[in-house]
């Protein structure tokens, strides 16, 4: 997750600057997401985890899921988050969040909102996450096309007005498509009026249902205007001391282009911590998919991140967590943890792979089935990412040639 605003305040005279401890990224352990259920009431076009409105087989029972959350404490896990599917069909939900609040858990819930009304935003206020994300994909007439259930908007923007009235922090999670680039505005309006703490932009990743979808991926150009909107307003919110905060995800290009921005905006008048920024994001070092952040699925299977179900290191069923996480030989997790990664193309030439990390390695995969090849999410050109002509004529040449890959098992 890229956290804008945190970075933009470094830009505002009256908060302090970032220490050299926030500046590195030294985690215990990974977050984890935590797929607790595949079903779900709804059938969204971008889902990863392809969810029906039907039981599925195998999933993990409420012993098995407390046993696993020991396990993650000896893991040094800090963060879980709670997905699916949606989490709150799961009948035994805040059974299982009591449990890992117990144990000390960071504990988020990430749900569609129209289950939350008024019979059980009670308990959900006393299951006491730190945050709850609500997915709203747009405005009424895009999002209930985009989530495929008509009252879906009103019901979940309905659950949002709760989560505040119950003092609950809430945030707006939106993927961006070329269709819904339209609304983003007034999207970010919505976010005002309602007082949302946060709004988490996702980029379309191609998995799952999202994959058979990428063709609605949003255009490079407008992506670059989705992020610099939410620059604009998150530094707005900043100056008028609003607190809020504006996150993305799946796409480790924001960071290159989050600094170019600001090398635009604020390098005459603040160029050391433009260089300070600059350090802060090789320090963070862009995708942590296989090191900072995990998944485990509603049956069990361990993955590297929650968009590589189709690739297996393990089962909580039968193996430890914290064994497989630290002990694995598994060649994909050893490319995520090798410095530099082991990329291809444009991404290995590009002068800001420190600081991304080589992005989002599904993308690649789902595209040229290689999972180092290089991004074609990218929405940097060859000159935004430091690409000389003469490099650029020899990735041209090289264009479709047979290149070894590291390989992986595809389970």
């Amino acid at each position: 997750m890229f956290r804008i605003s945190q970075l933009l305040k470094t830009f505002h005279d009256d908060l302090p600057a970032p220490t050299a401890k926030e500046m590195a990224r030294k985690m215990p352990g990974p977050v984890v997401i935590w797929n607790l259920i595949r079903r779900c009431n709804l059938q969204c076009k971008h889902c990863y985890s392809t969810s029906l409105d039907i039981d599925f087989k195998d999933e993990l029972t409420t012993e098995q899921i407390k046993a696993t959350i020991d396990d993650l404490k000896v893991a040094n896990v800090p963060v879980l988050i709670l997905s699916g599917g949606e989490p709150l069909l799961r009948p035994d939900i805040f059974e299982i969040t009591a449990y890992a609040k117990a144990k000390g858990f960071y504990v988020a819930l990430s749900t569609n909102g129209t289950l939350i009304n008024e019979d059980n935003i009670e308990q959900i206020k006393a299951a006491d996450y730190q945050y709850v994300g609500i997915s709203i994909d747009g405005l009424e007439e895009f999002h209930d096309e985009f989530r495929r259930q008509k009252g879906s908007f009103k019901t979940s923007m309905h659950a949002l007005k709760l989560c505040k009235e119950a003092g609950i922090k809430v945030g707006m999670r939106l993927c961006l498509t070329r269709d819904n680039f339209k609304d983003l505005p007034a999207m970010l309006d919505l976010m005002e009026e309602n007082s949302v703490d946060k709004f988490y932009l996702s980029h379309l990743n191609y998995s799952g249902r999202g994959k058979r979808n990428a063709e609605t991926d949003a255009m490079f150009q407008m992506t670059k205007d989705a992020m610099e909107m939410l620059y604009e307003r998150a530094y707005k919110h900043i100056s008028q001391g609003i607190d809020t905060d504006f996150v993305t995800g799946n796409n480790d290009a924001d960071g290159p282009f989050l600094l170019q921005w600001i090398e635009k905006k604020f390098g005459l008048q603040y160029p050391q911590r433009v260089k300070n920024l600059h350090q802060r994001l090789i320090s963070w070092g862009g995708n942590a998919s296989g090191v900072n952040v995990a998944n485990i699925d509603n049956t069990g299977t361990i993955h590297p991140d929650t968009y590589w179900w189709n690739h297996h290191i393990g089962n909580v069923k039968e193996q430890l967590f914290s064994d497989v996480w630290k002990n694995t030989q598994d060649p994909l997790m050893l490319g995520f943890r090798q410095s530099p990664r082991p990329v291809k193309g444009r991404c290995q030439a590009c002068e800001y792979l420190n600081v991304c990390g080589g992005n989002t390695r599904t993308r690649a995969f789902a595209q040229t089935g290689d999972a180092w090849a290089e991004d074609p999410g990218c929405y940097l050109d060859d000159v935004e990412i430091g690409l000389s002509k003469e490099m650029q004529a020899q990735l041209s040449s090289l264009q479709g040639a047979q290149v070894e890959s590291i390989p992986f098992v595809e389970v």
